[in-house]
């Protein structure tokens, strides 16, 4: 059974910063329901008006999320135990789309350094053997 759609939800969905799911099952449920159809259409209408709350402003400048150093020290594990959890939350309960994009990003770049040390790594030992001298 899903959960009931919010307000708060729908304006996400104008967003698109809820999980993959989540759109999903609110596009689903747009459709079987005109009165949510409506709703939303009341909280495009009044966004266009300029009419903003503050909770929107807070999603809409990504205020709790982290900046992208920080997930990659996230990644890198070396953020204290506190931080680390609440990016943890930040990810896998808010499910921030945006800030799993960054992270995904980091840890391919991550994974095309760590490729190219490793030959690099071989040549240099290559180059060095016999001309380190012996104590």
């Amino acid at each position: 059974m899903t959960r009931p759609i919010s307000k708060t939800d729908l304006e996400a969905y104008l967003d698109e910063a809820l999980p993959a799911e989540r759109m999903a099952e609110i596009e689903e449920t747009l459709r079987k329901q005109p009165e949510l159809a409506e709703q939303l259409s009341q909280i495009n209408g009044r966004r266009d008006a300029g009419v903003h709350t503050i909770g929107e402003i807070w999603r809409r400048h990504r205020l709790t999320c982290p900046s992208r150093e920080t997930l990659g020290s996230y990644l890198l594990q070396v953020l204290d135990d506190e931080e680390a959890a609440y990016i943890q939350f930040h990810l896998d309960t808010v499910g921030c789309r945006v800030c799993q994009a960054n992270l995904q990003d980091l840890a391919s770049q991550q994974d095309a350094k760590s490729e190219d040390a490793a030959p690099r790594r071989q040549k240099y030992f290559q180059s060095s053997v016999g001309r380190l001298k012996k104590e």
